[in-house]
């Protein structure tokens, strides 16, 4: 076993496998960019029907002096869902609250390493989301909402894991093949 010299030329993959390599990153992306969409679909989805919601509710309780009793959980389960897919969504697309203030005035190296870092509490977070949310789902599958009583409470915690699982995903592929092009807020940035 021989140890090449860091100065030495790497060889060179053959034919083939860089093109290979392209097209798997290519393929993942689009499985992200896909995922990422649906994401946001359902999250805006949410909100939409929350803006819909909460006004009717406002309107049976004041104007017609008969308050329904759904659209507040409604709006409160709705909310769940655009929490858990929208934060997986604004994780992709770098639109997610972030302090970089002290990253950004590291040379190049540490950076890199500060990336990582947070990447890896990412990875952490999204786990704990999946497994205890999948826990949590799990616990509450035979309970049901009084005012939706043809509703699993377990069905209402979904999104937690699915968000979890969703964002994990996202982390993977910034790490197998970096950030989606959009989402490298560095490039905008004013220099």
């Amino acid at each position: 076993m021989t140890l090449e010299s860091p100065t030495s030329p790497q060889p060179s993959p053959p034919p083939g496998a860089e093109r290979e390599q392209n097209e798997i990153a290519h393929q993942l992306r689009r499985a992200m960019d896909a995922l990422y969409w649906t994401c946001a679909v359902v999250a805006g989805s949410a909100l939409v029907v929350i803006s819909l919601v909460v006004p009717w509710g406002v309107y049976t309780r004041y104007v017609l002096d008969s308050a329904a009793s759904w659209p507040e959980p409604m709006a409160i389960l709705l909310s769940i869902v655009l929490t858990f897919f929208g934060a997986a969504a604004c994780y992709r697309s770098g639109t997610h609250m972030r302090v970089t203030v002290l990253r950004d005035r590291l040379p190049p190296g540490p950076q890199r390493a500060v990336d990582l870092v947070a990447e890896g509490l990412m990875a952490l977070v999204s786990l704990f989301m999946l497994i205890w949310g999948g826990g949590l789902v799990g616990t509450t599958w035979h309970q049901v909402i009084a005012e939706f009583p043809f509703l699993s409470v377990g069905v209402t915690y979904l999104p937690i894991p699915l968000g979890g699982a969703v964002t994990l995903l996202f982390v993977v592929e910034r790490l197998l093949i970096g950030p989606p092009p959009q989402a490298d807020w560095r490039d905008a940035a004013p220099d």
